[in-house]
């Protein structure tokens, strides 16, 4: 089970990885092969722009039901 406040909506992929265990390339997989959480272009420190992705509290629960958490 996954503990959020009700108040937030949106997490970004490194959130949803603390959250769930899931590692970072079982959560980039499985979002895109599932078509959950939403790219979106990050400005970086340095200035480069960088994409990320960011999930909904329904994308999160599917996440939890759907990946169980990363061993490695």
């Amino acid at each position: 089970m996954v503990r959020i406040k009700s108040s937030q909506k949106i997490f970004t992929e490194d959130e949803v990885a603390s959250l769930t265990g899931i590692c970072q390339m079982h959560l980039r997989s499985l979002a895109q092969n599932k078509h959950l959480g939403k790219l979106a272009r990050v400005a970086e420190a340095a200035g480069a722009e960088a994409e990320k992705l960011l999930f909904t509290n329904s994308d999160l629960m599917i996440l939890t039901v759907l990946q169980p958490r990363c061993e490695h």
